[in-house]
């Protein structure tokens, strides 16, 4: 028999488009998507399951329909999406407390894929130039996305040791990007003036958006345990960035930028949140040497393959290693 799989966070897009690819996979049986509202794109063959993760309701549907392997994505990054950071914090830490307390009952769950991101290597003038997954951020982080990513990924590890019978895949996703994404980073792009920090020149790492639905279709069906960077080849620095898409920019100093970002929160424009400022003013780079090696996976688009999709999505002209080619 195939794998039963059941995708938390199908309400938003990713999680979605995740769930109905997952359909065509010939080793997966069937695909139960679900969240608090019903997903609004179309989700084919996915049995929606209308259900609270914060609840305990969500082990009798593990229990009920036979559950071998679950995807969590249902982590918000931006409390506007979620009606509030109080909310936020629930839905992701409480939400991802319960699902890990559901799978501990469950002897038929074997399998468990976490989507996780880099942010939870926070973002310093003290870090690496690569991030390996052995390595934790220079400082704790306090409040916010990066805090309850922190906390969720001890809690994955602690059910990992606690049930070491079901292979437990932990993926730290860099930035997703792509024509169909929309997050602060995205947002951050879209804006028709851009705000940068005075004096830095950030190095980013992206991952395209059919690459995490690629490698999370990869984890979900094989037997890798462990934690994984997950990123496309290279770095951009932003002042390159910015020239492919063709944005102007104004240099501001760092808590010119802060205040800039609550005046562009409160109009839903763009989210700047701490780790986001900290992500502008000094970048980040993450070693994916053990995705390739131990998970088997390698992105089909680079960084900068990412970032020129996701920019004529804007308008901006393809860019290939032989020159511009309109669009």
């Amino acid at each position: 028999m195939g794998r039963v799989v059941l995708v938390t966070g199908v309400s938003r897009d990713i999680g979605r488009r995740f769930a109905r690819a997952a359909t065509a996979d010939p080793s997966i049986d069937r695909v139960i998507g679900v969240d608090v509202v019903p997903p609004r794109g179309d989700i084919g063959a996915v049995s929606f399951v209308r259900a609270d993760i914060r609840n305990s309701v969500i082990a009798k549907v593990i229990a009920k329909e036979d559950v071998d392997t679950v995807v969590h994505m249902s982590v918000i990054a931006t409390p506007g999406s979620a009606g509030g950071r109080n909310t936020m914090k629930e839905l992701n830490v409480i939400g991802t407390m319960q699902l890990l307390a559901a799978c501990q009952a469950a002897p038929g769950v074997r399998r468990l894929v976490v989507k996780s991101t880099t942010t939870v290597y926070g973002a310093s003038s003290r870090d690496p130039a690569m991030f390996t997954e052995d390595m934790g951020p220079k400082s704790l982080p306090r409040s916010g996305y990066a805090k309850d990513v922190y906390e969720i990924e001890g809690y994955v590890r602690g059910f990992a040791r606690r049930r070491p019978d079901v292979a437990v895949t932990l993926l730290r996703a860099a930035n997703v990007i792509g024509p169909h994404v929309v997050s602060p980073i995205t947002s951050y792009f879209r804006l028709p003036l851009v705000p940068t920090v005075l004096g830095f020149n950030p190095r980013l790492q992206f991952l395209h958006e059919d690459d995490l639905l690629a490698v999370l279709r990869h984890a979900a069906t094989r037997e890798v345990s462990g934690t994984f960077n997950v990123a496309g080849d290279g770095v951009l620095m932003l002042s390159q960035a910015l020239r492919r898409i063709e944005k102007p920019s104004v240099p501001l100093p760092g808590f010119a930028v802060g205040r800039t970002g609550s005046l562009l929160r409160s109009a839903r424009l763009a989210d700047f949140s701490p780790e986001q400022i900290g992500f502008l003013t000094y970048g980040r780079g993450v070693d994916t040497t053990r995705m390739r090696a131990e998970l088997e996976f390698t992105p089909s688009f680079t960084t900068e393959m990412a970032f020129a999709d996701f920019g004529v999505s804007l308008g901006a002209p393809r860019r290939t290693a032989g020159g511009v080619v309109s669009v």
